[in-house]
């Protein structure tokens, strides 16, 4: 069983940045896609991005370009750097290895416009 840890949630401007980190309490070498998923109020969860060992990454299209995710497997890190901030990014972001079924508490995100 792998735990994961989300930080780096905050309150922030838009058009600021926010960088968050996903610590694994064992490791992820072996787990292939790992991603950052988020839940705003009233709205269901959605997928932000994923990073495969190899990798490989996805994004939602309403972050593409201003979002990005990577990966330390040394560290057992997941990142996501987020720029450019808009309200409408403001959610609980989760991380998570979603095939393996491992899943983070959530971190606040809060962008002011």
């Amino acid at each position: 069983q792998v735990q994961l840890v989300e930080s780096g949630g905050g309150l922030v401007q838009a058009g600021g940045s926010l960088r968050l980190s996903c610590a694994a309490s064992g490791s992820i070498f072996r787990i292939n896609a790992m991603g950052w998923y988020r839940q705003a109020p009233g709205k269901q969860r959605e997928l932000v991005a994923v990073i495969t060992n190899g990798g490989t990454t996805n994004y939602a299209d309403s972050v593409k370009g201003r979002f990005a995710i990577s990966r330390d497997n040394a560290k057992n890190t997941v990142y996501l750097q987020m720029n450019s901030l808009k309200p409408e990014d403001t959610a609980v972001y989760y991380c998570a290895a979603p095939i393996a079924g491992y899943w983070g508490q959530g971190t606040q995100v809060t962008v002011s416009s």
